[in-house]
């Protein structure tokens, strides 16, 4: 039900004393829609440190070519993705085999990757620099070498943890590059105006009816959450929503087997799935090794969502209107392809209309927050 105008719920104004980029105020505002910040978002987090992780996270020398930073395919530009790439690419445009999720909001997410194998966003930084297909490192000792031995980057080390030479590990790396992902946040989109704000005009008439359908008919909300007075639009739970594995299916069980008996480290497992699509198409399994998790990945969140296609883990549905009408199909892109034996329960056909296939996509495009705004949009 779409809340009146009257029970729209005032959002206070919180205050982040967190750091930014130079040139960006230290006290942060969280925007309209989005939950107070976790407290690790607010601890220890000096201009200085974020500062410094915003440089690491720009940073070419940290890769095998010295081309590639984490802001390759995570670029501000495009949202914090590399839209409109289908898989990312990494030295001499190695590809891979997963789309490169935001780094917006991901200050709330529960774990990292499509496959949530990484519990934090420090863990999370340290795998992509020895990946073959990413930054292509052997190991971490030619960043240590740098951060060490730069003059800039001994100074700046020494001012945000004291620290200089040896006493400079990954650890402290990876702190700051997280200190900064987790400033990078949004809200305040016409939706978030209209639903938290009150602003009855902030959203089109195509638009309410697509709220209204996401919320009944349509029962994304069970995994894209609103809730009273916040919405992250992900769930972080993994569901396999049939993308991507159902062209592998008959071959599943025996992929499954034979990939836990490997026994792989999570380190591993970072490599097998950025390198063979068919163990990528495996999803939470990989990291949990529970058959109910094959082909399950995290749900992504939808803030901003019309300006970093194309869609899925993969990349294979390349527009908005795509996906709906792969949740149409009850979970399969054509709608006489076998449905997959191992879809999360809930998938099934909706039975929408082509309008209102039309009204979910508009409302989806109401959740771009101003700041990532296209030119097309405008």
């Amino acid at each position: 039900m779409i809340k009146p105008r009257w029970m729209a719920p005032l959002i206070g104004v919180q205050l982040l004393f967190i750091a930014t980029a130079p040139g960006v105020e230290a006290a942060q505002k969280v925007p309209l829609g989005l939950p107070p910040l976790p407290e690790r978002a607010t601890q220890a987090a000096s201009p200085e440190k974020v500062a410094l992780g915003k440089k690491l996270f720009e940073e070419t020398r940290f890769s095998a070519t010295r081309q590639v930073s984490c802001a390759t395919c995570h670029d501000a530009g495009k949202a914090f993705t590399d839209s409109p790439l289908s898989v990312s690419e990494g030295i001499r445009q190695l590809k891979g085999t997963r789309n490169a999720p935001t780094v917006i909001n991901a200050v709330y997410f529960e774990t990292m990757f499509w496959d949530g194998r990484s519990p934090s966003l420090e863990d999370q930084a340290l795998h992509p620099f020895v990946n073959p297909v990413e930054m292509g490192l052997k190991d971490h000792d030619p960043i240590l070498a740098i951060v060490r031995k730069d003059a800039d980057y001994a100074r700046a080390f020494d001012q945000v943890f004291g620290k200089r030479g040896p006493a400079v590990t990954m650890a402290e790396v990876t702190d700051a590059i997280a200190a900064f992902e987790r400033t990078i946040i949004s809200g305040g989109s016409p939706f978030d105006c209209y639903y938290f704000g009150g602003e009855e005009d902030a959203l089109t008439p195509a638009q309410k009816r697509g709220l209204k359908l996401f919320v009944n008919e349509g029962r994304c909300v069970s995994c894209h959450v609103i809730e009273q007075t916040q919405a992250l639009f992900t769930d972080n739970r993994f569901h396999n929503v049939g993308v991507g594995i159902t062209a592998i299916q008959q071959d599943v069980p025996a992929l499954a087997v034979e990939f836990l008996k490997t026994r792989a480290t999570l380190a591993e497992v970072d490599i097998q799935v950025l390198s063979d699509k068919r163990t990528s198409e495996l999803g939470r399994l990989a990291v949990t090794r529970l058959f109910d998790d094959i082909g399950s990945f995290k749900t992504p969140t939808l803030r901003n969502i019309a300006v970093t296609a194309p869609y899925m883990h993969d990349g294979s549905l390349k527009t908005l209107r795509d996906v709906v009408v792969h949740y149409n199909n009850g979970g399969v892109t054509n709608e006489k392809d076998r449905v997959n034996d191992f879809l999360s329960g809930g998938i099934r056909p909706l039975h929408l209309t082509e309008a209102q296939i039309d009204d979910l996509v508009a409302f989806m495009e109401s959740l771009t927050s101003p700041e990532y705004v296209q030119p097309a949009q405008l």
